[in-house]
């Protein structure tokens, strides 16, 4: 089994998540398609608060064109987990995401993901450049 290549210093940002009951699986841990929504709330949450994402009405929306999710450990409600975030790459309209998913109080991730969104015009759905105050927003985040 592979090691994380991440501790908790390597990141930016965190978003404390509480996990819920439904999130478990048979199995008794946290469903692998649950930590997808994890690493959608801690970047998504952390761009609203900082107003520069507006999902209702904004020119701008981010579209995901790819995840990837490496497991390291099992989290299991009722665990709370903390949700790390670094930007790994800018582009004129596309920002890759790292998220590490930690249980509270860990130094090592229970899981390294990748998130990489595409920033398009809200009418059109094609690609549209990084207004400047977001672009400020994530490149505050790159490791």
């Amino acid at each position: 089994m592979a090691s994380p290549t991440t501790t908790r210093a390597d990141y930016a940002v965190f978003r404390r998540i509480e996990t819920r009951w439904m999130d478990n699986d048979v199995y008794g841990h946290i469903n692998n398609v649950v930590y997808y929504s994890f690493f959608d709330t801690a970047v998504n949450a952390y761009l609203i608060e900082q107003g520069v994402l507006d999902i209702h009405e904004g020119a701008t929306i981010g579209l995901v064109v790819e995840t990837t999710c490496r497991y390291f450990a099992p989290l299991a409600f009722p665990q709370n987990v903390e949700a790390g975030v670094r930007v790994a790459k800018v582009g004129a309209s596309s920002v890759s995401y790292e998220i590490g998913l930690f249980a509270e109080g860990a130094d090592a991730p229970a899981a390294e993901g990748r998130f990489v969104h595409v920033y398009v015009d809200r009418a059109t759905r094609r690609p549209a450049p990084l207004p400047p105050a977001f672009r400020a927003v994530v490149e505050a985040l790159q490791a």
